[in-house]
């Protein structure tokens, strides 16, 4: 009989007041866990919204800066005569060996 008081005494005691801490330290652990996570989300959006701004803008930067009117004239024209041939051939039923291809500059088209 001593003993059954001994242990229903350290279960009400010690052991119920034990575990509801512990429920309680987890649960709150839990909640400033989410709290945190979700503060760091939106800090990590908010950054990569930065981020893709500044790139956005360094591209303007770069495309107005390093590249020429003329640079961009000379590019479309030949990519506009390169889809002229393409299309050219398409109508000619793509005969292989009609007239061999001679690049604009020697080089192959490249500067």
């Amino acid at each position: 009989m001593q003993e059954s008081i001994d242990l229903s005494w350290w279960i009400t005691a010690v052991e119920l007041p034990v575990m509801g801490g512990l429920f309680w330290l987890i649960a709150r652990l839990r909640r400033d866990a989410e709290t945190a996570l979700e503060t760091v989300r939106a800090r990590a959006e908010t950054a990569q919204a930065q981020v893709r701004e500044s790139l956005a803008a360094y591209k303007l930067e770069v495309a107005k800066t390093y590249v020429s009117v003329a640079t961009l004239k000379d590019v479309e024209r030949r990519l506009t005569d390169h889809l002229l041939r393409i299309e050219t051939k398409l109508e000619n039923g793509c005969a292989p060996f009609a007239q061999p291809y001679v690049p604009p500059y020697g080089d192959g088209g490249r500067r």
